[in-house]
């Protein structure tokens, strides 16, 4: 979905990626129609010196796309190189910041990863509303999530500087829409550049190795 179209569907959009899977099936990913590359790299950050690869999905929990994109990402990421650090990011400029800091709430409690889908599956199949910090905190309680220490990390300044730090990088890769991927802090994809999702994280691998060859 668009930065600021969110809430509709992207006229054509069937067409377009239609057109681009035909393009990438035959051949390499082209750079400016597969994926593109920032003219200004945008920081990476790598949790060890064994990870030499960033690769980033830009998300929001809100959107239909990055639903059914989660199992297939979810899927990829068991797969990849052992140099490649992966990890998701809450988009900054779609839907309401309780997302932004529900993820990276969760994410201090080390209970992210265990409710992921649960939250995906409460908004787009069950049709729960989760837009406020009532409604967010009664849905984690429910999933086992002591309430008090959620609500702490909720507020904490720690999670207002996540939230604050996604913003700015969300800008350094000029992101319009989600999902999209984001690669070692020069290129990015996504599902209307290369096709599909399954088509997406094709070119993700062919920007992994690029990046990896210092390209």
């Amino acid at each position: 979905m668009k930065r600021r179209e969110f809430s509709t569907h992207l006229a054509g959009a069937g067409l377009g990626l239609t057109l681009a899977g035909r393009a990438l099936a035959q051949g390499v990913p082209e750079e400016g129609k597969h994926y593109v590359r920032l003219q200004t790299a945008a920081p990476v950050s790598l949790p060890s010196p064994d990870k030499k690869i960033e690769v980033i999905e830009f998300f929001w929990y809100g959107c239909s796309h990055c639903f059914s994109f989660e199992p297939i990402v979810e899927a990829w990421a068991k797969r990849v190189p052992p140099d490649v650090s992966f990890r998701q990011l809450p988009f900054a400029f779609i839907g309401p910041v309780e997302h932004q800091k529900l993820f990276y709430a969760l994410e201090e409690l080390g209970q992210r990863e265990t409710l992921q889908r649960r939250i995906f599956n409460a908004i787009h199949v069950e049709r729960r509303r989760l837009n406020s910090e009532a409604e967010i905190t009664a849905f984690v309680a429910a999933n086992g999530v002591d309430a008090a220490k959620f609500t702490a990390a909720f507020k904490s300044f720690g999670v207002n500087t996540k939230v604050s730090r996604g913003k700015q990088l969300s800008n350094a890769y000029k992101i319009d829409g989600v999902p999209s991927m984001g690669v070692q802090g020069r290129y990015y994809t996504s599902a209307t550049l290369a096709g599909s999702h399954e088509r997406a994280l094709t070119v993700v691998d062919f920007l992994i190795q690029r990046a990896r060859q210092g390209g």
